[in-house]
């Protein structure tokens, strides 16, 4: 189980959101406070600033190593304020099947295209289903894929269901992107007869919008072999949000400040970052949420997903 984090709005110390709160995202790796489990195999991040050389392309970062112990992340991260941020911590499953390595570090984006993604959760049999994904995936993409994940093949078949991969979609054609993508993913498991738990919460932006979905196949259908399995089978993977302004230390809190009708910045995150979570909001099973600034604003939308 991984961890994620996604932030959009005015300009924010790295720091602010990977390493100071109570439960930063770093510390979330390895003293998570919802479904307890160790994310020690990696950490990424895109980061978009706009008072940067070329605002339109993020600050990139990936490392296999312990992002707790990582000097030069923690040195960006005291330097780098951004106004939209997509970070990822990764867990895998405790065997020797686990590929740790850098290509399989979230979030994943293909040359040319503005959408990041980065992925909490895993596909039941995923060796068995790249044959039938592999279909859905355009050439020009399917050439990109660098690593051994689902994730990024989940990817890949998600910007795939894009009319124009290579520019920035509305929201509601990312909501349909998200939708075909598991629709394809849900007739691949039905064509191979998987009915066993499979998490799939995405978070994915282009730096001006975010999208997070909380999602799952066959919810607490246990797997055949008991050594796979996880808390993730009777615990729904969390997601949740925040909206205000002025995001930092305030009275000795991490927190945001004036309260969404006031907000000018949106934040979504695996768990609530601070140990004050009065300001969260849970997302809802089975639904999507869509969050752009408009008019110094964030504006938030919540779909359904079938």
């Amino acid at each position: 189980m991984c961890r994620a984090l996604l932030y959009l709005g005015q300009p924010v110390l790295l720091d602010h959101l990977l390493f100071q709160p109570d439960s930063a995202l770093v510390r979330q790796s390895y003293m998570p406070k919802m479904l307890h489990l160790l994310n020690l195999a990696g950490f990424g991040l895109r980061a978009w600033d706009p008072a940067s050389r070329g605002p339109e392309v993020p600050f990139s970062y990936a490392s296999d190593s312990l992002a707790v112990f990582d000097r030069n992340l923690k040195a960006l991260a005291e330097k780098v304020a951004a106004s939209c941020v997509l970070a990822h911590v990764r867990g895998v499953p405790h065997n020797a099947r686990a590929d740790i390595a850098v290509q399989n570090v979230h979030p994943f984006q293909f040359a040319g295209v503005p959408l990041a993604l980065a992925h909490n959760g895993d596909l039941a049999r995923f060796a068995d289903m790249k044959p039938l994904l592999a279909r859905h995936v355009k050439p020009e993409f399917a050439r990109q894929i660098r690593g051994s994940t689902d994730s990024e093949w989940i990817y890949a078949v998600l910007v795939s269901q894009l009319e124009d991969p290579c520019t920035r979609p509305s929201g509601g054609e990312l909501h349909e992107a998200v939708a075909r993508a598991l629709a394809i993913l849900r007739e691949a498991r039905a064509e191979l007869g998987i009915a066993t738990a499979s998490h799939v919460n995405l978070f994915v932006t282009d730096g001006r919008q975010l999208a997070a979905a909380r999602y799952c196949f066959d919810f607490g259908c246990y797997p055949h072999d008991p050594a796979e399995f996880g808390p993730g089978y009777v615990n729904y993977y969390s997601l949740w949000y925040t909206a205000g302004r002025d995001y930092g230390l305030h009275d000795a809190q991490w927190q945001m400040t004036g309260g969404s009708e006031n907000a000018n910045s949106v934040l979504i995150a695996s768990e609530p970052l601070t140990r004050d979570t009065a300001a969260w909001v849970e997302v809802p099973e089975y639904s999507m949420l869509h969050a752009s600034i408009e008019n110094g604003r964030p504006v938030i939308t919540l779909r359904d997903l079938d």
